[in-house]
């Protein structure tokens, strides 16, 4: 039964969003709010499908591998209200190592720079996936369950804070109130989606927002610098292939073209995404 709980999860969800999405899509166009545009909203499914493939074809190796931390488990674990409580902090946390990582490693900035890439902000970019992140995600949630939680827990629990995560990408929701200072909110992820020069690199937990506080990476979402949704440079081809791949030929021309010794070519690699030597 457990085996099946992600799939329900995902049936439940899924409609759920959608319909969310399409509501969305009615009243921006009743009030005359320009939110959604075809191509970008088609962008989004179309990433949402690449990722979702690469999630089913690594499938049996993440279970493997959180199989094989679990069998060396530190710690025994019972599956109370408290588990359930430990299982979602610890997860968001792994979350949240992730995602810093994917802001200030080129490598795979250029897996995530796809989630970031639309300059619009709605319901549907919560689709629009890092394509290649499935391949490498495992790592960070693996420890999980080398501390004694079951692997189809941590996978249970990652599915259902990613619904949280997708219906935060919306500018209908203004602000949530007391809620502001404990969850990432509408707000917050706005702030994290945005191109401007003070919000870069900012709010990058999925449901809390307190590593962001602790770790010095929150920032609060200012009425008077609104946000520019998108990434810092411009994509001159959209097309389905350059979307999801201009960010590693860039990468490749920096090495190849920028780099003199073979420790810039690892700081264009390794490093943040703006590094470039000092001449």
């Amino acid at each position: 039964m457990e085996a099946f709980r992600e799939t329900a999860l995902l049936l439940w969800s899924a409609p759920l969003i959608v319909a969310l999405i399409l509501a969305e899509m009615v009243w921006t166009h009743f009030h005359e709010v320009r939110a959604y545009t075809l191509r970008e909203t088609l962008t989004n499914g179309y990433m949402a499908a690449l990722n979702g493939t690469f999630d089913v074809l690594m499938r049996g190796v993440v279970l493997v591998a959180m199989t094989f931390f679990f069998q060396h488990k530190l710690l025994d674990l019972e599956r109370g209200w408290w588990y359930w409580i430990a299982l979602f902090v610890l997860e968001d946390f792994a979350y949240y190592t992730l995602h810093y990582v994917d802001h200030h490693c080129r490598l795979f900035w250029a897996v995530h720079v796809t989630h970031h890439s639309s300059p619009e902000f709605n319901l549907s970019t919560g689709f629009r996936s890092s394509v290649f992140q499935p391949l490498y995600r495992v790592v960070y949630f693996a420890p999980i369950a080398w501390l004694g939680f079951q692997p189809l827990d941590v996978l249970f629990m990652y599915a259902a804070t990613q619904i949280y995560g997708s219906l935060i990408h919306t500018e209908r929701i203004r602000t949530l109130g007391l809620l502001e200072h404990i969850l990432v909110t509408p707000s917050h992820h706005r702030v994290h989606h945005a191109s401007n020069a003070r919000y870069l690199d900012k709010n990058m937990g999925m449901c809390l927002i307190v590593w962001d506080k602790l770790f010095g990476t929150f920032q609060a979402e200012d009425p008077a610098d609104p946000p520019r949704y998108g990434i810092t440079k411009t994509i001159a081809d959209r097309g389905p292939l350059n979307i999801v791949l201009h960010e590693w030929r860039d990468l490749i021309r920096d090495v190849r073209t920028q780099a003199r010794t073979w420790g810039e070519r690892l700081s264009f690699v390794l490093r943040g995404p703006g590094w470039r030597p000092k001449r």
